[in-house]
């Protein structure tokens, strides 16, 4: 069984350890003297590897190559091995007030392991990778943050236990990066998402070195608000995610099958009539590729068989051999009332995971078809029955702005993608304006600025039109209440606040 964290005094005292004795900077952190300081007491305090500061390394762990928001190389990335490594970073952290910024998979869009340029600390989790014990009983899994999630279902697999952890974002994804940015992916339509209840309890150091768990074990529990939940979506920014436990769920049989449609409007609306039939339940993913996706992986070269270059829906149907022939025969009858064709299943097993797999790998299919483009990632998300209204109006606005681009989406839940391929700074301007277009359009239709990416450096500019002064403050408090130093992933999140800055630190 893994060690029961340590519980200390639940009182913040953040100017209660030794500070630093050269001065901080204007912003409120260490000077360059106190980041040197800093690297110096960890390379003490941490075993020999432990500590980098190879400027290459800075510079390639401060930054995305798929994302186009500002960045800083780190000043230092640490490894830690163990919650109390993480302890000891985040307390020499605070005793010379440098920034520290969790990072692992650096699979997110966002900017939200960017460096800050006073100098920071980049805790880099992904050598925290060990599941720690499987309770097949209870039907859930203790593990580190720096777990990929395919590795939790391989493991599983390996072990011949018919169990899954549902959630699936992109692929190199970890669970504290999932957490952080309350992730969901294609199966959000019948398993829901990361502030769903699929993260029991989350062991945590927060700011003043405190380690907490949140919660048991249990199922459930009504013992006071959900503090687990607390660092879902949270960024890195409350706490530092050493260990968790997550809630699996069955393994069911598995059928997969595709469709093609005139328009995304007809997609839509068969999906809509779909999920809201005796049978939806055994829906387990439906997906939207539009005609540009689907023209897009026959022209990457990673498929056996060309697929037709129509708005296409991929679907997972869930459940025995009955339940999968009744709901098949469902979603034939709706398909074909909304002008769709072609419905059919992959022949074989094998068929089905490459069908699969093309929906995954939709970014490397669109950069593949485009050799020498990069791609901003787009996610928004609105309410089912608004989605065909902003597909439309976004292919004719990225149309009338003369890029290119392809869209995927989870239609089931209205989370949608689009890929926008540029090859230079001009078109990256021009890019960064349909984005922001797309936002405020989603935004308008009663949607959100980001469904499953999270906020980051990106999306902040957009919190107050979307929540609301009043929401965008508590935030705001809370951060306060935890990491008055603001110490955890400066810069991110939170909108910027001119004059809080100037009176917090």
């Amino acid at each position: 069984m893994p060690p029961t964290p340590r519980y200390i005094s639940s009182h913040f005292e953040p100017h209660t350890t030794q500070a630093s004795s050269s001065k901080t900077s204007s912003s409120g952190y260490g000077s360059s003297n106190d980041v040197k300081k800093a690297i110096s007491e960890l390379s003490s305090s941490l075993e020999h590897g432990q500590v980098d500061t190879d400027p290459d390394n800075l510079r390639t762990f401060g930054s995305s190559e798929n994302s186009y928001h500002p960045a800083s190389p780190h000043a230092v990335i640490v490894r830690p091995k163990s919650t109390d490594d993480v302890v000891k970073v985040v307390n020499i952290s605070r005793k010379y007030r440098v920034p520290i910024t969790a990072y692992s998979g650096a699979t997110s869009l966002e900017g939200h392991f960017s460096g800050f340029p006073t100098g920071s600390i980049c805790l880099d989790m992904s050598g925290m990778d060990q599941i720690l014990h499987i309770n097949e009983a209870d039907s859930d899994l203790i593990c580190q943050s720096g777990t990929r999630w395919e590795d939790v279902n391989q493991t599983l697999a390996q072990k011949g236990i018919p169990l899954f952890f549902p959630l699936d974002p992109g692929p190199g994804a970890t669970i504290g990066g999932m957490i952080g940015t309350g992730c969901s992916g294609t199966n959000a339509v019948r398993y829901g998402t990361a502030k769903a209840e699929w993260f029991l309890n989350v062991t945590a150091v927060l700011p003043n070195g405190e380690v907490i768990k949140t919660r048991r074990r249990a199922r459930k529990s009504s013992a006071g608000f959900d503090t687990t939940k607390l660092f879902i979506g949270a960024e890195g920014t409350l706490g530092i995610i050493t260990e968790v436990t997550l809630r699996l769920a069955p393994l069911l049989p598995t059928k997969v099958a595709m469709a093609q449609f005139p328009d995304v409007h007809h997609a839509v609306s068969a999906v809509q009539e779909i999920l809201n039939s005796p049978y939806g339940a055994h829906i387990q993913c439906v997906e939207l590729l539009d005609d540009n996706m689907m023209s897009a992986i026959n022209a990457a070269g990673l498929v056996d068989k060309p697929f037709p270059t129509e708005d296409t829906l991929f679907f997972k149907i869930q459940g025995d051999d009955a339940g999968v022939r009744l709901t098949s025969d469902v979603v034939k009858q709706i398909v074909r009332r909304h002008g769709g064709s072609k419905f059919a299943f992959a022949a074989t097993d094998r068929a089905a995971e490459e069908m699969w797999e093309n929906r995954k790998y939709a970014l490397m299919s669109s950069l593949a078809a485009h050799p020498g483009s990069r791609c901003w990632t787009t996610d928004v998300c609105v309410p089912v029955s608004r989605l065909p209204q902003l597909v439309y109006e976004t292919k004719e606005d990225l149309k009338q702005a003369a890029l290119r681009s392809t869209i995927v989406g989870h239609v089931g839940d209205g989370n949608f993608h689009a890929l926008i391929l540029f090859d230079n700074d001009d078109e990256l301007d021009a890019v960064s304006a349909a984005v922001h277009r797309l936002v405020h359009r989603a935004i308008a239709l009663d949607g959100t600025c980001t469904g499953e990416h999270g906020v980051g450096v990106g999306k902040k500019e957009y919190l107050v039109d979307e929540l609301g002064e009043g929401t965008v403050e508590l935030m705001r408090s809370i951060k306060k209440a935890i990491d008055p130093l603001n110490l955890f992933n400066p810069g991110k999140l939170y909108p910027d606040d001119s004059s809080k800055d100037s009176k917090s630190h």
